[in-house]
């Protein structure tokens, strides 16, 4: 994979000047060895704060995906009942399937202001006391979903579910940042997925989770310390930075973890922290924001949101009785735990990109397998189970990958002074994405019948083309190494074409035997 990368992309014969600085690895090895520095063990902090976060928000925000869709009958009732209440008669099949679609999605639209207050919180507050902070949006959630029967308040429901679009739309962005930061660069995959699997649990447990359980569990990370990549670099607070990585990587040996970060520090000396408009106007991280936007945009579009939101309904049209579905919903949320952990316990060995492009490729396969047995149902009767089967298949491909994948990307892409932006811009294109399938996907389905699930495949495909071309692999590789890697290729084009072919070492210079014979050099 990296040779196709050097191949498509080959890095300058000098290290180009894009802001960022440049970057000479401590003590980097040959090419062929991987780098061993600032690799660390899982300690209990460190397992703990993980479970922790993930447990009190992301096990949140699947719950939230998934709750509207068994009660969804209750919901209109109840919605039928109030406004016959207040107006004299009901409201006819169209409003109502309006109504209730905007309940869906309005949690995505609370997400969206939440991710566009992310880069404010995180600095003001910092990566922990951000999460602690917008616990409190939790209680106050429960309190409007709480008492809405009892004041016959549809309006509350709705309100309630953008509250905890909000707290969900904060945390999504933020515990990705947090994990990322604190953990060894060996173990940034294995902690950064811990979280989708969480997003498994909440789906899988969605009727039986309390709000105020969630709320206590989160309230607890006042007992761990904050990133110390947060301290040591933004808040110029060794001290505190030290101490917090002892308590996380159980070591007292914390030296080379302090000199990357300095050495990243002093990279980033003359520049602030960048706001959303400064990121999308800086050439030299242009690529890297793309990706996250394709990324965050295909997470969302790939169609797994219908698929949480309509469970039911997807399984009553193809033909699984009603009695049955409830059974049919619980199997698929325990393959959803499996593939979760799947991707969980193999990312640090197999890569980044090997799981995001299966996960995609496979969502987008079962996407199409939908539309064919859709329309061959009616000849065939079994046809049906391929249907469930499919459904299965694309909540697999995506929690093995895609669920977790981009978040962890969007903390890898970018140095220190660009990730809070980045994340702004990720996380509000993956609220706005959810929002847009959860709102328009009735309508959708309406309209188009079994050919809607055709676009969700295109979309899968598209997006696992372009991880495969474009993104290169960042397992085991400091925020510097991948920041640098990308600073190559902007100026792939100003090499003369006879140079691109040449070998290059893992950092993005000629090796000497290279030039040799040549009498050729670089600019």
């Amino acid at each position: 994979m990296e040779e196709r990368w050097l191949l498509l992309f080959p890095p300058l014969a000098v290290a180009e000047t894009t802001g960022l600085g440049t970057f000479n690895p401590p003590d980097a090895g040959p090419r062929d060895e991987p780098c061993t520095w600032m690799t660390g063990h899982l300690t209990f902090p460190l397992l703990s704060v993980t479970l922790l976060v993930s447990f009190g928000s992301s096990m949140l925000y699947g719950y939230n995906l998934a709750v509207v869709n068994s009660p969804a009958v209750h919901i209109k009732a109840f919605y039928n009942a109030t406004w016959s209440q207040r107006y004299g008669h009901e409201l006819t099949p169209g409003p109502l399937t309006l109504l209730y679609s905007l309940t869906v999605s309005i949690f995505a639209l609370g997400g969206l202001v939440g991710s566009l207050l992310v880069g404010m919180l995180v600095e003001r507050y910092g990566r922990n006391g951000a999460l602690s902070r917008s616990a409190l949006l939790v209680l106050l959630a429960g309190g409007f979903m709480g008492f809405s029967r009892e004041l016959g308040s549809p309006e509350m429901v709705i309100i309630g579910r953008s509250i905890t679009g909000l707290h969900s739309g904060i945390c999504l962005s933020v515990v990705p940042l947090y994990l990322g930061e604190i953990a060894p660069k060996n173990l940034r995959g294995f902690l950064g997925l811990m979280p989708s699997i969480f997003i498994c649990l909440g789906v899988f447990a969605a009727q039986v989770l309390s709000l105020p359980e969630l709320l206590g569990e989160l309230l607890l990370l006042h007992c761990f310390p904050e990133s110390p990549r947060y301290l040591l670099i933004e808040r110029n607070d060794i001290c505190g930075a030290t101490k917090a990585l002892h308590q996380f990587l159980g070591t007292p040996d914390v030296q080379d973890v302090i000199k990357e970060m300095k050495e990243e520090q002093r990279s980033l000396s003359s520049m602030e922290m960048v706001s959303v408009w400064q990121l999308l106007r800086d050439r030299s991280v242009h690529w890297q924001t793309l990706s996250v936007v394709v990324v965050n945009a295909g997470m969302q579009l790939s169609g797994i949101d219908a698929i949480w939101f309509y469970t039911n309904v997807i399984f009553e049209n193809v033909g699984i009785p009603v009695s049955q579905i409830p059974y049919t919903t619980v199997g698929t949320g325990a393959i959803e735990i499996i593939a979760g952990l799947i991707g969980c316990f193999t990312i640090e060995k197999v890569g980044r990109r090997p799981l995001i492009i299966t996960g995609f490729c496979a969502m987008g396969i079962c996407s199409a397998g939908i539309t064919v047995s859709l329309l061959l149902q009616a000849a065939l009767p079994w046809m049906h189970y391929v249907s469930v089967a499919c459904v299965v298949g694309i909540i697999a491909g995506f929690c093995m990958g895609p669920a977790g994948v981009p978040f962890l990307m969007t903390a890898e892409l970018f140095t220190q002074s660009h990730r809070p932006a980045a994340y702004i811009v990720g996380g509000s294109l993956n609220w706005l994405c959810n929002f847009t399938i959860g709102f328009i996907f009735p309508f959708l389905q309406m309209s188009a019948g079994a050919f809607c699930y055709l676009v969700f495949c295109g979309v899968c495909l598209l997006v696992a083309l372009y991880v495969y071309f474009i993104i290169p692999e960042t397992k085991n590789k400091t925020f510097m190494e991948i920041s640098h890697i990308f600073a190559t290729r902007r100026s792939v084009l100003s090499i003369p074409a006879h140079l691109r072919m040449m070998r290059l070492d893992g950092y993005g210079t000629l090796e000497n035997s290279s030039l040799e014979g040549s009498g050729s050099s670089l600019p």
